[in-house]
This record gives structure tokens, sequence and C-alpha cells, in this order.
């Protein structure tokens, strides 16, 4: 584990960037860029513009460590280089921002009121590349769409189990059991999450440090406990289909929740805009997150 990595990502003030568009979800990102399916004839055109759009706004003067503490990455990311470097380096050697890497592979079928993740067959030599690059931590993602607390234990128990091994490889795991944002009873959905996320946190090895990347909850500083804990290095929120502003109204009344933003980030981005026009918005975006973040 990068132990500079790691102070900054305890205690830096700021958010983390989600850049980690997957192959099912790159399509609904580029069309939000302003990039239709015409504008790529095959997977491999199509990956080759979304990391033009990754470049651009990764080598944007107004991502920078003032407001962004880390950002996540899809696989393909990690394997191609951004200003000549490959895009982990880029990102810690030249921004000061701590590189992660996405590591599902998408969900599986609706069951219990959950989606868990489907199965990772070839996780372990996904993590030795991930090492190689440098990367300080990894995501992995769930879904919770009902108040059902067999399915969330069931959730929490895989994410665990796979967060051991990503620990085992000195990685830092961000667990993330997203509780849908129109779960029908989502405050009690969240209950029993806390409840088993504390669970399976008291059955960690000592040195095992973990994070978090969770829903904005329905009760305020519903999750400063979960920030106490021993082996938390830092909870994060996603913002879950809300829009920026609301997200980051929400967002702001939870001391000590940082963001970690997607859709919000590049909300209005577009390959239309002029280089001047992009960094504005961009800027502009950074900066209503991360003061969201420090409040």
């Amino acid at each position: 584990m990068n132990t500079e990595m790691l102070k900054r990502m305890s205690s830096g003030q700021g958010f983390i960037a989600a850049l980690d568009q997957s192959g099912g979800s790159t399509p609904k990102a580029l069309k939000a860029y302003g990039l239709s399916e015409e504008a790529w004839h095959n997977e491999e055109e199509m990956f080759d513009l979304v990391h033009q759009m990754r470049t651009r706004i990764m080598t944007s003067s107004a991502f920078s460590s003032e407001k962004i503490i880390g950002a996540i990455l899809f696989e393909m990311t990690m394997e191609r280089k951004v200003s000549g470097k490959y895009t982990a380096d880029y990102l810690w050697e030249n921004k000061g921002i701590v590189p992660f890497l996405k590591i599902d592979k998408g969900l599986a079928e609706l069951k219990d009121g959950v989606q868990l993740m489907k199965p990772m067959p070839t996780l372990d030599e996904l993590l030795e590349r991930a090492v190689q690059h440098h990367i300080f931590g990894t995501k992995e993602r769930s879904v919770i769409k009902e108040a059902n607390e067999k399915g969330i234990q069931a959730v929490v128990a895989q994410q665990f189990e796979v967060a051991k091994k990503v620990a085992s490889y000195g990685l830092v795991p961000i667990i993330e059991p997203e509780v849908d944002i129109h779960c029908p009873d989502k405050a009690k959905a969240e209950a029993y999450l806390k409840k088993a996320l504390k669970a399976e946190l008291a059955q960690l090895n000592e040195d095992v440090r973990v994070m978090f990347k969770l829903t904005i909850p329905e009760v305020d500083n519903d999750y400063e406990e979960l920030m106490k804990d021993q082996h938390v290095v830092r909870v994060v929120a996603l913002s879950g289909g809300y829009s920026r502003e609301v997200a980051n109204e929400k967002l702001a009344r939870n001391h000590g929740l940082i963001a970690s933003f997607s859709r919000a980030l590049v909300e209005g981005l577009s390959a239309q805009q002029s280089d001047e026009e992009f960094e504005a918005l961009l800027a502009k975006s950074a900066e209503s997150i991360y003061q969201a973040s420090i409040q």
C-alpha cells in the first residue's frame, strides 16, 4: 500500500471523481457528452472516444488536486495512456490524484430485492495488473432496490468477501452497496445496511483498511459511526441519479461525507464545447462538488 496515497485519501480535502463507465454504460455516457451512436462503428472506436473524453477531463486544469483527491478508472482506462504515461501514473505523478480501479463485472438479476455482483473469475489476474499499474484501491458495486434484510445481508457478505481478497493484494477496496434512490423504504434499507456493514467491520483483521461508497442517506449524518471505525479510510457518496444541484445540497448536510460523483461531475460537458467553455463548466462543477464535500 502506498502510504503517501493513504495519507492523501485519509485526510485530504476534496472529492473523488468517478470516471469508470464500463461497456454497458459507455454509450449513455457518450450520448450525454454529445456523441450519438453514429459517431462510432464498433466497440473499439467507442472506447477510443470515451478515452478521448476522459483524457480531456483529466488533462483539464480544472481537474486538479486542489479539489479532487481521487479518481476511479475503468479497466481499459487503466491500460491506456494519458500524455504518454499510463493513466494511474499520470494522475498521481502529474496531478497528485489517487487512482482507483472499478473491478466488478456488472450486476446479477434481481433477487430478494437486491442485485449482487456477477461472478469475477479473473479477479486475481486483474488485481495483479492493478498492482503493476500502481493503483491504490478498487471499487465494486451492488444495488439494493428494496428494504429486504436477507437480500441486504447477502450484498454485504459478498462485498466483504471480495474486499478481503482485494486487501490481500495491498489495495484498499471501496465497498459500494448502492441503495437505489427510488427504493420504496430507503431509510429502512439504509438501517439494515448500516447494521450489516458494522457486523462485517467487527470481524475484519486489524490491518485491513476499507472505504465505503454509499448513497446519500435519508437521515442526515447517518454514517458518522462508520467513519469512526478503525478500518475505514473514508466514506464517500454516490450521486445515484440525483442532479448535481440536488446531490450537492443533500451531501452538504452530511458532515465528513465526501462526493464520489460520476454523472453529477460531467453534467453539461459536451464534445462540441470549445476548450474554454469546457474548462469553465468543469471548474464550476468541481468547485460546487468540492464545497459540498468540505461542509
